[in-house]
């Protein structure tokens, strides 16, 4: 049997059996769309495909790709804003610069990153009404939804800055990787040579059991935060995080083993998160759809997988490589017994350490700094 009350000692808020579930008036919600859309949903589809000047089922493909249910010929749900990126959609395509699978791929990236980045903006400010007003979950949800047409502008804003710094970062990396390359990558090879590794916690599930919900949050949010500034304060990058992992890729290998190591000691150091273990292998990747896929990504998945708290296993072509860096004194490095990996076969983990403590000095670890 389980307790109510949560482990941290509160008990959690809840309305009272006779007070009315907090909800928004009639037709606020529709003020709340109009105002984010710039203008009333009066458009069908049909009336949106015509506007637009492209065939239905076109139109049908483009909703569709953005991630969105389905909605019936006569129902008016568009605005002129939808009229003017379906036009702008139809005009890309006859450019020739991009055929429509391309722009199909674009449309899917776009739709499913900014999908997870309106819902981490909605509950980042539940979260923070809950913490500043005391207020239960549904309360916390119906003030921030009446208070969404106030911040929209700002949150639009903040993303399209975002999103032109980051462009020009990775414009600026793959320039310098063109410029290192000797030679044209060969096409029948994986594209891109990178460090990748995964850091995932131990025993997450069965300490996920135990949270209450804000307990849980702020668990997994502990751990995204962290994980996310010592990955790209080092100068590593995030792949993609599954709430009790990330996945990310460095340059170099040497990058890559720092990261590792650095995620390890500031985690261990905050007594709130669970500890974790990491995996390290440089191998070449081929990137789609905002993720990397190959045997590397693989391998580390399952050396994570085998190792133990607080360690950092890696396969002993990655150790050899690291051992040619300049900064390879740096690392400790132990052989294991090999060990049968699922679909991979045995591979003898390597174990790295840091050396001494000293050098560190160079990596940014939070708390340790």
């Amino acid at each position: 049997m389980t307790s109510d009350k949560s482990p941290t000692g509160g008990t959690p808020s809840t309305p009272e059996p006779d007070e009315p579930t907090p909800s928004l008036a009639p037709g606020r919600i529709e003020e709340i769309a109009e105002k984010i859309l710039g203008g009333p949903r009066t458009l069908t589809m049909l009336e949106l495909a015509e506007q637009a000047g492209v065939e239905i089922e076109l139109a049908r493909t483009f909703w569709r790709g953005m991630g969105f249910k389905n909605v019936a010929e006569n129902e008016p749900h568009f605005v002129a804003a939808d009229v003017d990126a379906l036009r702008k959609w139809k005009l890309a395509l006859a450019t020739g610069r991009m055929d429509e699978t391309t722009l199909m791929s674009l449309l899917r990236a776009q739709s499913y990153t900014t999908d997870r980045m309106a819902l981490w903006q909605v509950e980042a400010m539940v979260d923070t009404i809950q913490r500043q007003q005391g207020l239960e979950d549904t309360a916390a949800r119906t003030a921030t939804l009446e208070i969404l047409d106030e911040v929209d502008d700002f949150l639009a804003a903040q993303l399209d800055y975002t999103w032109r710094r980051h462009l020009v970062d990775l414009a600026e990396r793959t320039d310098a990787e063109i410029r290192s390359r000797l030679v044209p990558v060969e096409t029948d090879r994986l594209p891109l040579p990178r460090a990748l590794g995964f850091v995932d916690m131990v025993s997450f599930t069965s300490s996920a059991r135990q949270l209450g919900s804000r307990e849980l949050a702020e668990l997994v949010q502990g751990f995204e935060f962290t994980a996310r500034d010592v990955i790209t304060a080092n100068g590593a990058r995030v792949v993609k995080t599954a709430g009790d992992a990330v996945l990310y890729i460095a340059d170099d290998v040497l990058t890559g083993a720092r990261v590792s190591l650095a995620m390890i000691d500031a985690i261990s150091s905050q007594e709130r998160l669970l500890p974790v273990r990491a995996s390290l292998v440089w191998g070449r990747v081929v990137s789609r759809s905002g993720d990397i896929f190959g045997p590397a990504v693989n391998l580390a998945s399952r050396l994570v997988d085998i190792a133990p708290r607080n360690t950092l296993y890696t396969d002993a072509s990655t150790a050899a490589l690291l051992s040619k860096s300049p900064h390879a004194a740096d690392f400790l490095v132990i052989d294991h017994p090999a060990e049968d990996l699922p679909g991979i076969g045995d591979v003898a983990p390597v174990e790295l350490r840091w050396s001494s403590p000293e050098v560190r000095e160079d990596v940014w670890i939070p708390g340790l700094a």
